[in-house]
């Protein structure tokens, strides 16, 4: 039987592909030649190759393989790459580092899959078939959430997953470092945040009702650990992206330090609950001055451009009955407590833009997050299309098409799960960014999209990526390669669980 085209083996399908006649196969004489600014991604070739391989991939000034960066290649923008291979040598080009970084990745897939494997494969030839790829992403953000603050996870598994979000070429790993039932990161100001606030004495065991497990939950990352991650993701091309949750969904920060509430004197547990806390923080001069504490060290940890402060799911009740927050309105002028909410993240994203960053928000509407703000709707896709006509960058995550912690079926035995809508993995490819009814400029904003593992009913790594994969598969396919047919990405995605089962990934069926 004859192979399947080159373009149909590789997910994300790249954006060109020519099958070439012959094979060029690595032996452990293969060199590698290591052109100015690529050490990083040769470093990369030998680190993910060596364990199943044993291939040593040695730089030489003559080598057979040749990583190579040519700043004219300005097609290719700052992740795309082109690939050639021949019987007797491999040639990886790109524009910008992360182009090679993405290139390494699609090299990985090309070989057998037992390449992927994390012990060494005997009797494996080592071989790339003959081809010519061309590959620009569709769209620059494609992004993967995984919350830590519902069910805290081990630094050494968020590297497992950053691992896995690099094949796929995924580029964002947005971090949901802080909520109500946790915070799990240090902040050298506020001891209390991760002494008190991460941990809690109970969780509840099911979407409603007051059923609890009764036992105590909790952990924190160290600096080190998080700067490590940081460092980690960067050399495989994912930025890492922090959310620090305000003016809502705080309830462990004020387990720590009830006086920035609107109840100082107020005695307060970590949440035990799921769903939304009506704890919300103040809105007097030292919780402002606490965010911008906080967010300063975040910034110290953190290069990302970009830095999510969460916004949602604020109730008002509060700020209703809090003499503080009727102070405020009165003195900035505004028309009521439903303002407050506009005007406390209005002063948050002043203060990120003026350090260089960009703030990123959850919206409800499409229209409430102030000027300067990176939309990521969640919604509705209207709400989506809302804001990019606003002039807002947008981020696309549809719960829809986009919620990894729904269930995958309608299956009975499906594990417990977010209640409401099933998210199948044909929900998630068939999702598109760019909203219905946007124009050219407006499809523009659309920065691309994300998927979203909240944590509540999923504790262990094992059933974080049972809901993960295959489902994030198809985001990450719909956000490099664009539109594809359906059956065309199942043809791949058949050959693909092949890889995800060599790396012991513990997958849907």
């Amino acid at each position: 039987m004859p192979a399947p085209p080159l373009d149909a083996t590789l997910l994300p399908r790249p954006t060109k592909a020519r099958t070439r006649s012959g094979q060029f196969t690595f032996t452990a004489d293969t060199r590698v030649r290591v052109g100015e600014g690529a050490e990083d991604a040769a470093r990369l070739l030998r680190t993910l190759l060596a364990p199943a391989t044993g291939l040593p991939l040695h730089p030489a000034d003559d080598g057979a393989v040749v990583l190579a960066l040519d700043p004219d290649l300005t097609g290719l923008g700052t992740e795309g790459y082109g690939l050639t291979v021949g019987p007797h040598s491999v040639l990886l080009r790109a524009a910008r580092l992360t182009g090679l970084l993405r290139g390494v990745q699609t090299i990985r897939q090309l070989l057998p899959v037992q390449a992927l494997a994390r012990a060494p494969g005997r009797g494996v030839r080592w071989t790339l078939p003959c081809a010519e790829i061309t590959d620009v992403p569709r769209h620059p953000w494609r992004g993967a959430m995984l919350d830590v603050a519902r069910h805290f996870q081990p630094v050494e598994y968020l590297r497992r997953y950053v691992d896995l979000l690099a094949l796929h070429k995924i580029n964002v790993f947005h971090l949901h470092l802080t909520d109500d039932q946790g915070w799990r990161m240090p902040v050298t100001a506020y001891p209390k945040l991760t002494e008190i606030g991460g941990h809690r004495t109970r969780s509840m065991t099911g979407p409603t009702g007051d059923v609890y497990d009764g036992t105590a939950h909790g952990g924190a990352y160290t600096r080190a650990e998080l700067a490590g991650l940081v460092e980690y993701a960067s050399a495989l091309g994912v930025t890492v992206v922090p959310e620090i949750e305000m003016p809502g969904h705080v309830r462990a920060a004020l387990a720590a330090y009830p006086r920035l509430g609107n109840a100082p004197d107020r005695a307060l547990e970590v949440w035990t609950r799921w769903g939304v806390c009506d704890t919300v923080l103040g809105v007097h001069d030292e919780v402002l001055d606490f965010c911008r504490t906080v967010l300063e060290e975040v910034m110290e940890l953190f290069p990302s451009p970009y830095l999510h402060v969460g916004g949602d799911e604020c109730p008002l009740t509060e700020w209703e009955r809090s003499p503080l927050a009727r102070a405020r309105i009165a003195a900035e002028g505004l028309h009521g407590p439903a303002d407050l909410h506009r005007w406390f993240l209005a002063r948050i994203g002043d203060f990120l833009v003026r350090n260089g960053r960009r703030p990123v928000g959850w919206a409800e509407t499409g229209t409430e997050l102030p000027d300067g703000f990176t939309v990521m709707a969640w919604r509705d896709p209207a709400h989506a299309l809302a804001a990019a006509r606003r002039g807002h960058d947008v981020i696309n995550a549809h719960h829809r098409a986009t919620y990894l912690d729904h269930p995958q079926s309608a299956d009975p035995r499906e594990p417990p799960g977010q209640p409401g809508a099933v998210v199948a993995l044909r929900d998630v490819h068939g999702h598109d960014p760019v909203p219905a009814g946007a124009t050219s400029d407006v499809a523009a904003r659309v920065l691309g999209t994300q998927a979203q593992l909240w944590t509540e009913f999923a504790a262990t790594p094992e059933r974080l990526e049972y809901l993960t994969y295959p489902r994030l598969c198809a985001l990450a396919d719909r956000g490099w390669s664009g539109p594809t047919e359906w059956g065309d990405f199942r043809s791949r995605l058949d050959l693909h669980t092949a890889r995800l089962d060599a790396l012991e990934v513990r997958r849907h069926p």
